[in-house]
């Protein structure tokens, strides 16, 4: 009996000891409820804080997509990497990245790519500076089979955007090379004679026109404004004899110019002349009729006249005749009578002094008329 009552206070002893430790454990627990605070309490003022930011980050996410486009550009818009429109200058709206991307080339911008030379410095004023030249790129085949050295540049714009930006990845070499390649065709088609002188415009304006052909069979968007030859020269190892060749060329055209000019100044001078000779010759005609019709009408006027008074007609034409003859100034006259003229004949030979004389022959000398025995008229001046 006294085992077990030993083993009942035993017993009873380890329930007591087992209900005080779980007492101080629960106790334990209480407190450390208590001392903690309750979950969400503390938590509620960090979440709002977190939401504040997230406004604020979508509200700047969404305001990026404000962009401005200058008056030289055009945006063109892109939605999930596919074009999607093209606006114009000014400000414009699209959804921020990544949903849009814009892109805004200068559409007005003249753009220059140089071929067979590169532009090495600048001067100070206007005048392009030096130039560093490239063989394998101006080194050209004519069509008469010479080689020539050709350095020129191509200035472009934008014609469209879309294209520009798209189809092709490097624009600027896409440019020049195909340039280059019309360049080439240019050249062949033409003598080097035509390249060095004056050909070259029109060479220009070919190549300008095969080379806008090329970019917008390429689609490259792109308007070419011009083409413009640098320089175009001969290999220096021939150089000397084109110089010369191109002096006789320039010594021909000096020569031809020289003779058109003279042919120009001359031939006005020969017509003027022709004219006033010819104006002359109708003047000296239309005198002459005139005088023949006037000495005609006077002759039949005259023989009217003498058919009415053929002695008194007479007598006044030879007295007009007389009087015309002794009148002229400068001239021996020598007046002799009928009878001395037969005498007088020899001696007249020997008047070769005189610049003329005049004889009248008394043959017609009408009836009743006498004349001096012998009258000698010389000239004053002349004794």
């Amino acid at each position: 009996m006294n085992w077990d009552w030993d083993k009942l206070q035993e017993k009873r002893q380890r329930q007591n000891w087992g209900n005080s430790s779980n007492n101080s454990s629960n106790n334990n627990n209480n407190n450390k409820n208590d001392e903690e605070p309750p979950f969400g309490s503390g938590s509620g003022n960090g979440g709002g804080k977190v939401k504040w930011i997230l406004v604020a980050l979508v509200a700047v996410w969404l305001l990026s997509g404000i962009y401005i486009v200058n008056p030289d550009e055009e945006g063109v818009v892109l939605r999930f990497g596919k074009y999607d429109r093209t606006v114009g200058a000014g400000p414009h709206y699209a959804l921020p990245f990544p949903i849009e991307t814009v892109y805004k080339p200068k559409v007005t911008q003249v753009q220059r790519v140089e071929v067979g030379f590169r532009s090495v410095g600048q001067g100070r004023t206007f005048q392009q500076g030096a130039n560093r030249s490239l063989p394998e790129e101006s080194g050209m085949l004519t069509g008469d089979e010479n080689i020539v050295n050709v350095q020129f540049s191509v200035q472009y714009q934008i014609k469209n955007p879309v294209e520009y930006l798209f189809n092709v990845t490097d624009q600027a070499a896409v440019v020049k090379n195909a340039a280059e390649a019309a360049m080439r065709e240019v050249i062949g088609n033409s003598l080097i004679d035509s390249a060095l002188t004056d050909g070259k415009l029109q060479i220009q304006t070919e190549a300008t026109q095969l080379l806008q052909e090329i970019l917008d069979r390429y689609k490259v968007g792109v308007r070419v404004i011009a083409v413009q030859l640098q320089d175009v020269h001969p290999p220096k190892e021939v150089s000397d004899a084109f110089k010369d060749v191109a002096s006789a060329r320039e010594d021909k055209s000096r020569i031809i110019n020289e003779a058109e000019a003279y042919r120009n100044e001359l031939i006005p001078k020969a017509r003027g002349l022709a004219a006033e000779v010819e104006n002359q010759a109708q003047a000296y005609k239309e005198t002459r009729i005139r005088n023949a019709e006037g000495e005609a009408d006077r002759f039949l006027a005259l023989l009217k006249e003498y058919e009415q008074a053929k002695d008194v007609t007479k007598q006044r034409m030879y007295l007009e005749a007389m009087e015309e003859i002794l009148s002229r100034p400068g001239m021996e006259k020598l007046v002799l009578p009928k009878d001395a003229a037969d005498r007088v004949l020899p001696l007249l030979p020997l008047m070769q002094s005189a610049p003329s004389a005049g004889k009248i022959a008394p043959q017609e000398q009408p009836s009743g008329t006498q004349l001096p025995e012998a009258t000698l008229s010389r000239p004053r001046g002349n004794n």
